[in-house]
C-alpha cells in the first residue's frame, strides 16, 4: 500500500470513494492537528452528564418506589409492568443516541486521525455500559473528558478522566468512604459497615498509568484508595454535606480519611482532594507510565508485537514533554516502523467505519450503530472490563466474525451498490495494494451490489 492510501487507513479510519490519499500524507496528518474539532456538528446536541445523572436519579426513583408497591402487595403493578418504560430505559436511549452521535462524528470528520486517537484513548481509559450506573455515561464521558484533551497532555487527560462522574460510578468509587473520615466513624458506632473501596486506585495503577507489575504493592494500592476518598459524584446521594452543589465531580470532605499517605516511596502530605490529585500528577509523568503508554500507541500503530526501537523512542519523548501529547503523535507520524511495517488487522470498530466511509455514508441512526457493533462482537463501550477492547488480530480475526462481516457487508452493498463502481472505489482505495484475487472477483461479480460486497469483505479492507 503507497503512503497516501495508509495514512488514510492506518493513521485515519479509511478513506472515502470522493476522496483521493493526500499528495503529501505526512504534512496531511500533522494538518489536522488544527482542523479537530473536540465538539463538531455531529455532538452538537450530545446529552451531558448532568442530564445523565438526573436520569440516573429518577431511574433509582423509580425503581425503589416499584419495590415498595410490590411489597405492599399491589397487585394492580402485576401484569402491566411490560406497558411501562423501565426505569432505565430513558438511559438505555441516551447510550443509543450517543453510539450514533459517535459514529457519524467519525464519518464527517475532517480530521480521522484525530478521530482514531479519540477512541484509543476512550479504549484505553475503558468503562463499560454493562454496568446500570453507568448505561447513560459513555457518551458524555468520551465527549467531555476523552474529546477535549486529545491533544493537550497525558497528565491533563488522566484528570479528566479520573475525575468524570462516569469514572467515579464504574469503578465504585463514589462509594468509597475512609474508615476514619467523619461519616465512616459516625456509621461505625451505628454498626454499620460502608468502607473503602480500591477498585478506582487499582485501576488507575494497573491500566491507566504504570501498568501491571511495576513496582507498586498491595499497600500502595491501599493508600493511593485512601488517599482517593472523597473523589464523589454531586446529585446522587441523601445527606446535604454529601450532595455537593450540583450534578457534577464533587469532592466531599466528609467521607474523606484524614492523615498523609506513602505511596511508592513518596509521601503525600496534602490535606483534601489536593492529596490524590497530587498523586495522580506523579502517576502522569512516571518512567513506567512512559513505557506503558509508549508500547500502547506502537501496538495500536504499528504492530500487534510493538516494535521495540519505536516504543523507546515514544517513551524518551513522553518523559522528555512530560507527556505531550501532540510531540507522541508526530513521532508516530515519522515512524517508519508505521509506514512500511504489515497491515494491522481493523477491529469491528475501525472495520465498520472504513466500509461507511467507502460508501460516503457520513452519519447513522444510533440503533444502527449500536446493533451492527453487536453483531459484530465490539459493542460500542461495552467491553466488559476496565481493560478495554484487546488491540490485536487474535481478538478479532475468528472464522465466526468474519462470516459477521460479511453479512453486514451485504446488507450495505445491498443499501449503496447500486451507485457505487466497486473496480473504480477499490483503486481509489488501495491503488496497486489490490490483490489479483480481489480484482478478479470484483470482475466477475453478477451484479453491482454483488462486486461491492465482496470488496467490502476482502482481505485489503480487513487490513489497515
Amino acid at each position: 500500500m503507497d503512503e497516501g492510501a495508509r495514512a488514510l487507513s492506518r493513521f485515519g479510519l479509511g478513506g472515502t470513494g470522493d476522496q483521493d490519499p493526500p499528495s503529501n500524507p505526512r504534512a496531511w496528518l500533522e494538518a489536522q492537528f488544527k482542523t479537530y474539532q473536540p465538539r463538531p456538528a455531529a455532538l452538537a446536541a450530545a446529552p451531558s452528564t448532568a442530564t445523565m445523572i438526573a436520569l440516573l436519579v429518577a431511574a433509582r426513583d423509580d425503581r425503589r418506589e416499584r419495590k415498595e408497591d410490590a411489597a405492599q402487595g399491589a397487585a394492580q403493578m402485576k401484569g402491566a409492568e411490560d406497558n411501562l418504560p423501565g426505569p432505565f430505559r430513558p438511559l438505555r436511549d441516551a447510550y443509543v443516541e450517543a453510539a450514533g452521535m459517535r459514529t457519524s462524528a467519525a464519518l464527517s470528520s475532517p480530521a480521522p486521525f484525530m478521530e482514531r486517537l479519540v477512541h484509543f484513548w476512550s479504549n484505553h481509559f475503558a468503562i463499560s455500559i454493562d454496568k446500570a450506573a453507568t448505561l447513560g455515561f459513555a457518551g458524555p464521558f468520551e465527549f467531555e473528558a476523552i474529546r477535549p484533551n486529545v491533544l493537550g497532555t497525558f497528565g491533563a487527560m488522566l484528570s479528566a478522566a479520573e475525575h468524570h462522574p462516569a469514572m467515579l460510578l464504574y469503578l465504585d468509587q463514589a462509594e468509597s468512604i475512609g474508615p476514619d473520615s467523619f461519616l465512616g466513624t459516625r456509621t461505625a458506632r451505628r454498626g454499620k459497615q460502608r468502607g473503602l473501596n480500591e477498585n478506582l486506585a487499582r485501576e488507575i495503577l494497573e491500566l491507566h498509568t504504570l501498568g501491571v507489575r511495576t513496582g507498586y504493592a498491595q499497600e500502595d494500592v491501599t493508600e493511593f484508595a485512601r488517599a482517593l476518598t472523597g473523589w464523589t459524584v454531586g446529585g446522587l446521594a441523601k445527606q446535604p454535606a454529601l450532595r455537593g452543589p450540583g450534578p457534577q465531580y464533587w469532592f466531599a470532605e466528609p467521607i474523606h480519611q484524614p492523615g498523609a499517605r506513602t505511596i511508592m516511596g513518596k509521601r503525600y502530605g496534602q490535606s483534601g482532594e489536593a492529596q490524590a490529585q497530587a498523586v495522580l500528577d506523579d502517576l502522569a509523568v512516571h518512567p513506567a507510565t512512559a513505557r506503558h503508554i509508549a508500547t500502547k500507541l506502537a501496538r495500536h500503530f504499528a504492530a500487534d508485537v510493538p516494535p521495540p526501537a519505536l516504543v523507546a523512542r515514544l517513551e524518551q519523548t513522553f518523559l522528555t514533554t512530560r507527556g505531550d501529547l501532540p510531540a507522541l503523535y508526530r513521532v508516530l507520524v515519522a515512524a517508519p516502523e508505521v509506514w512500511d511495517g504489515a497491515a494491522k488487522f481493523r477491529n469491528p470498530w475501525d472495520w465498520t467505519l472504513a466500509t461507511l466511509r467507502a460508501c460516503q455514508i457520513k452519519a447513522l441512526p444510533g440503533k444502527s450503530a449500536a446493533a451492527t457493533l453487536q453483531q459484530l462482537g465490539q459493542a460500542i463501550w461495552k467491553p466488559g472490563s476496565p481493560a478495554g477492547y484487546d488491540d490485536t488480530a487474535a481478538s478479532w480475526a475468528g472464522p465466526d466474525a468474519l462470516v459477521r462481516r460479511v453479512e453486514v457487508a451485504q446488507r450495505l452493498a445491498q443499501r449503496s451498490g447500486a451507485g457505487i463502481d466497486a473496480r473504480q472505489l477499490a483503486q481509489r482505495l488501495f491503488g496497486s495494494a489490490v490483490s489479483s484475487t480481489t480484482a478478479s472477483a470484483i470482475q466477475r461479480a453478477e451484479s453491482g451490489e454483488q462486486a461491492l460486497a465482496l470488496l467490502l469483505s476482502s482481505p485489503e479492507m480487513m487490513r489497515r
